[in-house]
């Protein structure tokens, strides 16, 4: 399906640059209400509990959760987005500074029609972008994002004033996320004794992640907490790991959490300073559920290493590959019943404990196994052995087309010919900015980089 305006994680791009405009913003709100206030004539939305403090409007109205991040533009567009909702005539919560995966819970938990975050994720402070959620806590499906795009062709109306929306703030958001989050962690275990350094990125999670690990028993330490709209994901959070590396040996703690911008991703490193990618943590927990019982398979991406795939393997556990992005790992682990899936990038999910990937619930789980089993992550892991990869992103111009670009399909040709059956290459555009992302994964270390590097030459070839 083409999709003009949504990629793989929401629409997304450079505030003031289309899509990320208060015109289209506004539209997208309007738009996006449209489709729901149609729903919900046909009955597929829920409405809030009726009689609960979170109920407003009329019983029959859509309500839904606006979210952010901590960019400063977040102000701009969620008053953008909101007025679009109200002229649709959709009642809008507004919950402030929250991480991606709270908007998903509390969309599920407070009965509302959908789910909606202003954030960019990893992206620098200047770019910032929009995604849903369903009344279930998932991301939207394809078919509604289509039915929202089809929409945003039409002309800008406004419902009659008796119909219009209404907003109002949750107070207790954050609260109700750490209570969350918390829950997801085994009642007899507790983080007492440990030392962790929690690293925010600057982001959504500056006010909610160190409280989870503190209320758990942990000493927390932690940095990237300071937001000041410009700075998030700046040399800190889960794209900079070296920084929470740094200071996990500086202040001799056991482990360090690093989230991204939106709370999402998750990357950890042990007192030593070694840094546990996606592909390593989804094994520690699938490891840890599997000495509690079974574990049918598990998912992961084009991108996961080949390691992870032959230690699952190893231990009787099936795995698949789904496109890059989390939605396409989730839309896979449902169709075949599994829990377990992630991203090496740190996108993890446990379906067990969340509808999404949370970043400091999975670190929670990793914690848990930890705890459990009475060993150390590079000991629970130690059996599995990471074939070297080395992945390139290369900035190029919107709507690059890579497949017709002769020089890089020539140099392809020439390095899939060299690794022959020894290794693998992957060549795939970004669905979240204007990057092609190069992967070339063998035995030999070396020969990756250069192999790489090859193919990002060849890019700049004119």
């Amino acid at each position: 399906m083409t999709r003009k305006w949504f990629g793989t994680d929401g629409i997304r791009g450079r505030v003031g640059e289309t899509p990320i405009t208060p015109e289209f913003v506004l539209r997208l709100g309007y738009s996006a209400g449209r489709v729901l206030a149609h729903s919900a004539d046909r009955g597929e939305q829920r409405a809030p509990l009726e009689g609960s403090a979170q109920s407003f409007g009329r019983r029959s109205r859509p309500v839904v959760l606006i979210g952010k991040d901590t960019r400063v533009s977040g102000y701009l567009l969620e008053s953008a987005l909101q007025s679009g909702l109200a002229a649709a005539g959709v009642d809008v919560m507004l919950s402030g500074p929250l991480p991606t995966p709270a908007i998903a819970y509390l969309t599920r938990a407070l009965r509302l029609s959908a789910g909606v975050v202003i954030s960019a994720s990893h992206n620098p402070f200047d770019d910032n972008g929009i995604k849903f959620f369903s009344s279930e806590g998932d991301k939207l499906p394809d078919a509604i994002e289509a039915r929202i795009e089809a929409e945003l062709d039409l002309p800008l109306g406004c419902v009659p004033s008796s119909e219009l929306g209404r907003a109002r703030r949750i107070d207790d958001a954050a609260g109700r996320y750490i209570e969350f989050c918390k829950s997801t962690f085994p009642a007899e275990l507790d983080l007492r004794g440990l030392r962790l350094v929690v690293d925010c990125a600057h982001g959504a999670a500056y006010h909610t992640a160190p409280s989870v690990f503190h209320e758990l028993g942990a000493e927390v330490i932690p940095i990237g907490a300071s937001p000041n709209g410009l700075n998030i994901n700046d040399g800190v959070g889960a794209t900079h790991p070296e920084s929470v590396a740094k200071a996990v040996v500086a202040h001799g703690a056991d482990y360090g959490i690093a989230l991204d911008g939106d709370a999402d991703r998750l990357v950890i490193a042990d007192r030593s300073g070694r840094i546990y990618n996606g592909d390593e943590l989804l094994y520690a927990i699938v490891i840890d559920r599997l000495r509690r019982g079974a574990v049918a398979g598990a998912v992961g991406t084009l991108m996961s290493n080949l390691g992870l795939e032959q230690a699952l393997m190893r231990h009787g556990v099936g795995f698949q590959r789904a496109k890059v992005g989390d939605r396409y790992v989730l839309e896979m682990l449902r169709a075949r019943g599994w829990l377990y899936g992630g991203e090496s990038s740190g996108h993890l999910l446990a379906l067990d404990c969340h509808s999404t990937g949370d970043g400091a619930i999975s670190a929670l789980q990793v914690l848990a196994a930890i705890r459990s089993s009475g060993r150390e992550l590079a000991e629970l892991i130690g059996d599995m052995v990471l074939m070297p990869q080395r992945l390139l992103n290369v900035r190029v111009r919107p709507g690059f087309d890579w497949g017709s670009h002769a020089p890089l399909r020539r140099a392809q040709a020439e390095v899939e010919a060299e690794l022959q059956d020894r290794g693998r290459v992957l060549i795939r555009a970004s669905g979240t900015e204007p990057v092609l992302r190069l992967m070339v994964e063998v035995s030999d270390a070396e020969l990756a980089d250069q192999l790489a590097q090859r193919l990002a030459d060849a890019v700049q070839v004119a």
